[in-house]
């Protein structure tokens, strides 16, 4: 049986090595589900990858809060624990004029585990991407260098598998994202990665692929896309609303932290792989 390869890309903040834990139980159990009795061990279709970013960023974060804000003895410091690591990502991530900026530093991260993710589920295998708020940047940002920018020629891009070279990806689901905040950085922001990539026909004639982006609007960091303009319009299947949360967190914007366990988030994305499955598997 041919098999989903699925990364989940974790958003602002420092993260647990566990980060995806839940989102991934629920999603095999929904799958297993869904698919019912066509293969005997259902959750070994999905071969899920969660990618860890934020190490990257992450001693630097906290050796500024040890240096400025502790031995300083300054007010607050649990929120501004909180605003270092999280502003930090942010600001960090920004593209700068250095031949090793934190930008590259990020990608080569997301690189090492869609390697890994290839190895494990196959070279040729599906992708689904699923990212939470700057990490839903972070993967545009990164699946766009791929579709867009030419090679300088100092990387050979047969050395790598297709899916690591992004031409297998199918689905794209972005939770909470901020991407439309990032086009103000652009006067034109007219050129959204393209899902699934023109390259999956040659992979999987007549598989389609689909980009939902889930929002709650109690969420002050999480956005629809399709508005932003008519290209995205066109780029993004769907906005779709969801109210995330528990009884604490639904009703304001703390409920950004929630969409990796929300059931209607992962009811979304289930029927989005087993209808790839099916298709891949002619079942």
């Amino acid at each position: 049986m041919k098999k989903i390869a699925v990364a989940i890309i974790h958003g602002i903040g420092r993260q647990d090595k566990d980060f995806a834990s839940g989102m991934i139980g629920m999603l095999k159990k929904n799958f297993a589900k869904k698919i019912g009795n066509l293969v005997t061990d259902p959750s070994s279709q999905l071969i899920f990858q969660p990618i860890q970013w934020s190490e990257v960023l992450e001693d630097r974060e906290e050796e500024l809060y040890e240096k400025i804000v502790l031995n300083h003895k300054l007010d607050y410091q649990k929120l501004r624990h909180f605003l270092i690591h999280y502003m930090g990502d942010v600001i960090a991530y920004q593209p700068v004029e250095s031949a090793k900026h934190n930008y590259e530093r990020v990608h080569e991260k997301i690189a090492e585990n869609l390697r890994e993710l290839a190895n494990n589920a196959g070279g040729n295998a599906p992708l689904c991407v699923i990212s939470h708020s700057l990490g839903s940047v972070i993967t545009s940002n990164y699946f766009y260098d791929l579709q867009y920018k030419e090679n300088d020629g100092t990387v050979d891009g047969s050395q790598f598998s297709p899916l690591e070279n992004g031409d297998t990806i199918t689905l794209f689901y972005t939770l909470g994202t901020t991407l439309p905040l990032w086009s103000l950085r652009y006067f034109n922001f007219d050129q959204p990665i393209k899902i699934p990539s023109p390259k999956l026909k040659e992979f999987y004639p007549g598989l389609n692929g689909e980009w939902i982006n889930f929002y709650d609007k109690d969420d002050i960091l999480g956005y629809p896309l399709r508005p932003i303009n008519d290209i995205y319009k066109n780029a993004v299947t769907e906005d779709r609303q969801v109210n995330v949360g528990n009884i604490l967190t639904s009703w304001n914007p703390l409920c950004h932290m929630s969409y990796f366990r929300d059931k209607d988030v992962i009811e979304g994305i289930a029927d989005g792989l087993v209808r790839t499955w099916r298709h891949i598997n002619n079942r």
